[in-house]
C-alpha cells in the first residue's frame, strides 16, 4: 500500500468534490488562478505542480521528463488526499492531458471522470512521422537557437503554418553567442535557462509527444472520459488529436472556449464548461 504522506508539491482550494488540476507545458501552474478560483466554489481545486515550479527557478540541470512518473506522483498525490473507497475527478490541459490520460489508464479505481482538453499524443495521427519530425525540429532550435526560434517554430507547426527561420541576431553572429552546458550557441540562453518555456521545449516536449497511449486500456474506460478541444483550435494539430483519440477511444468529445491556451484565455467560461461536463460525476455529492 502507498504511504499516505506526499512531500511534492500542490496547492488546494475550495471545497466540495475533489478535482485534481494538472497544468500543461512544465507544469508550472502560472495563469491558471482565474479558472482554478471559479472552480473552487464548486469543488475543492489540487492543482498539481509535478516540478514544483511555483516555488521559483529550479536549481541545477533538468532531466527529460517521463508521463508516467508525473502520473505516478499525481496517483500518490490523490491517495494521499482521499479516504478510502473515494474517488476524483481530473483535469489536464496539453501535456497534463497526457498525464491525466496515463493516469486514467493505470489507475482507474481512484478516478471518476477525466478530461483531457488538447493532449498532444500526435503517436495516433496518420501523419505521426511528419509530425514527430517537427517536434524533433522544434527540440533542436531550442538546443542550438534558444527558447524564442524554438517556440515561433513550435506554434507554426501546431497551428499548420508554414514558417521559416528568422537571421540570427547580429551580436550571436559576431561574437559566437552564449553557450549551453552541452557548448552550443544559444544567443538568449543566459535569460531563459531552466524557466518554464525553458524546461517544456527540452524537457517535457519530446518525450511527452512521443509516449504511447494504453488505448485499449482508455477504451474500456471510456464512460469516464471526455476528450475537449477549443472551439479556435478547429484544424490545428491538437483539436485534430484531441478528435482522434477521443474517437479511438469511445470517449466524449466537447469543445471548450479559445485554443489550446482557453483556460488561460478565457478563465471564467472555460471553468463553467468544465463544470458542466463534470456534473454527472458529481450530482451525488
Amino acid at each position: 500500500m502507498l504511504d499516505r504522506h506526499y512531500d511534492g508539491h500542490y496547492d488546494v482550494r475550495g471545497s466540495g468534490p475533489l478535482l485534481l488540476v494538472i497544468p500543461g507545458g512544465a507544469g508550472h501552474p502560472m495563469g491558471l488562478e482565474g479558472a482554478v478560483t471559479h472552480l473552487s466554489e464548486r469543488f475543492t481545486v489540487v492543482t498539481y505542480d509535478p516540478l514544483g515550479l511555483s516555488r521559483g527557478p529550479l536549481d541545477g540541470p533538468v532531466e527529460d521528463q517521463r508521463v508516467e512518473v508525473w502520473s505516478d506522483r499525481a496517483h500518490q498525490l490523490l491517495h494521499s488526499l482521499l479516504p478510502d473507497g473515494e474517488s476524483a475527478c481530473v483535469f489536464g490541459s496539453s501535456s497534463g492531458g497526457i498525464v491525466a490520460l496515463d493516469l486514467l489508464a493505470r489507475y482507474p479505481e481512484r478516478l471518476r471522470r477525466v478530461v483531457a482538453h488538447e493532449p498532444p499524443s500526435i503517436g495516433v495521427l496518420p501523419d505521426a512521422v511528419r509530425q514527430h519530425a517537427m517536434i524533433t525540429e522544434v527540440h533542436e532550435i531550442h538546443r542550438t537557437k534558444g527558447v524564442a526560434a524554438a517556440t515561433a517554430r513550435l506554434g507554426a507547426g501546431l497551428e499548420g503554418r508554414s514558417w521559416e527561420p528568422g537571421p540570427r541576431p547580429a551580436s550571436a553572429a559576431a561574437d559566437g553567442g552564449e553557450k549551453t552546458q552541452s557548448g552550443q550557441n544559444t544567443p538568449d540562453s543566459q535569460e531563459t535557462q531552466n524557466t518554464p518555456m525553458d524546461i517544456f521545449l527540452g524537457h517535457v516536449l519530446r518525450p511527452f509527444t512521443s509516449h504511447a497511449l494504453d488505448l485499449d486500456a482508455l477504451k474500456g474506460l471510456s464512460s469516464r472520459l471526455t476528450l475537449g478541444a477549443g472551439r479556435d483550435s478547429r484544424g490545428q494539430l491538437p483539436f485534430r488529436t484531441a478528435a482522434l483519440l477521443a474517437e479511438l477511444s469511445g470517449g466524449d468529445f466537447v469543445e471548450f472556449p479559445g485554443g489550446h491556451l482557453g483556460v488561460l484565455q478565457h478563465p471564467v467560461a472555460f471553468a463553467d464548461r468544465l463544470t458542466e461536463e463534470l456534473a454527472p460525476a458529481t450530482a451525488a455529492e
